[in-house]
């Protein structure tokens, strides 16, 4: 591939998305988060579409939102009223649902559509932080109950040629999720298990020598890393990251790494 041709390529990006909708309230834990969902756009450019891959969404197989008007799931509990009023009217996608749904079909990878889910607060907490607008037409594509990390590299293989449009691919997780260890203080809390994983994470993400099929196959075996189930005692906020890098191809770079809740946490960005 060409240098011209890998400057065409639509940006990867691996967010964490905080926890449930306290990015939108001013909560002391997630200041560096909300800065960067804000300041993160710039580097994006203006995306016609935006598929999104939620943590909080899994199916027996890949299924993708083709709904033109999806309502929003306050999938969260025990928050103040407003947050159950909060409001992101982006438009659906149906026809890029349709594609989604073709490639994985070409690639040997059975997937469905469903036109009456609406958006996950994946997708629309950090969304009303990067996009407040609400005008670029999103779809949101599921994990795949099992939670097989090599089944969600091989579904990020099969739409890497989505890259080829001006469509933003946002993996929707958490680098670090142990809810049982997350602090509501305003100061981080030190946890060199933490600190461990992450830098491991970063590592695999990151190095340009890591060829792309070494660095699947360390993802695949993403829980012989050190401290992995402390930092992800259930894996579904890390392998959105699992498709980003399948789609993707090639290492990241690193363009957050602060703390929320009191950890640690990291989010990836693949520009060509």
């Amino acid at each position: 591939m060409t240098k011209e041709e890998k400057s065409q390529l639509a940006p990867v990006l691996y967010i964490p998305h905080g926890g449930g909708p306290l990015p939108l309230f001013a909560h002391a834990g997630h200041e560096a988060l909300v800065r960067f969902l804000r300041a993160i756009p710039a580097e994006l450019g203006t995306p016609e579409a935006i598929l999104l891959i939620s943590a909080h969404w899994e199916a027996t197989v890949p299924t993708v939102t083709g709904g033109a008007q999806p309502n929003l799931l306050f999938d969260y509990y025990n928050f103040p009223t407003e947050a159950y009023q909060i409001e992101y009217p982006a438009p659906g996608h149906p026809q890029l649902a349709g594609k989604i749904q073709q490639l994985l079909g070409d690639s040997g990878v059975t997937a469905e559509i469903d036109t009456r889910r609406g958006f996950d607060h994946g997708l629309f907490v950090p969304l009303k932080l990067m996009y407040p607008e609400a005008t670029i037409p999103c779809v949101q594509l599921s994990l795949v109950q099992g939670l097989d990390p090599g089944e969600h590299i091989r579904i990020g293989n099969a739409l890497a040629g989505l890259r080829t449009e001006n469509i933003l691919t946002i993996g929707s997780g958490f680098s670090f999720h142990n809810m049982k260890a997350f602090s509501f203080s305003d100061s981080p809390v030190p946890d060199e298990k933490n600190d461990r994983f992450d830098r491991w994470l970063q590592d695999i993400c990151t190095h340009p020598t890591h060829a792309p099929e070494a660095r699947e196959a360390k993802l695949v075996a993403w829980e012989q890393a050190e401290h992995a189930r402390y930092c992800h005692p259930r894996e579904e906020h890390l392998l959105p990251l699992h498709i980003c890098c399948g789609m993707a191809g090639t290492s990241a770079r690193v363009v957050f790494n602060d703390f929320i809740l009191g950890k640690r946490a990291t989010a990836f960005l693949w520009s060509y």
